[in-house]
């Protein structure tokens, strides 16, 4: 019998997403900005903000530095506006406190915003 991680990478060659934006990246802001937007989000509502945020925002330093009704702007439709303003506050603190780098250790990814 196969095992349980077989199956589902079978029935992921089947049947899941493929080609999605952030599935072909190692990016951690790429990354992360995905796995926000995607909260209570349709992949295919996220889509396009995923794309137009990235061509305003294309790392976390522009992010960081951009003022939070920019930000707003960007997100406006995408609902959940908490998100928002979370993700620019964590991305000040990854900028100010970790050089832009996205921290590894889960405990330090856990604290932020």
């Amino acid at each position: 019998m196969k095992s349980f991680a077989a199956r589902l990478i079978a029935w992921h060659s089947r049947a899941g997403r493929k080609d999605l934006p952030w599935q072909n990246t190692r990016d951690a802001y790429r990354i992360w900005l995905s796995e926000i937007m995607l909260q209570q989000t349709q992949v295919a509502t996220v889509i396009p903000y995923y794309q137009r945020f990235l061509a305003s925002f294309a790392d976390v330093h522009a992010l960081a530095s951009a003022p939070i009704e920019r930000v707003l702007e960007h997100w406006s439709g995408l609902g959940y506006y908490r998100r928002a303003h979370l993700l620019h506050s964590a991305a000040r603190i990854v900028v100010s406190r970790f050089g832009g780098v996205f921290p590894r250790a889960a405990a330090l990814l856990t604290g932020l915003p």
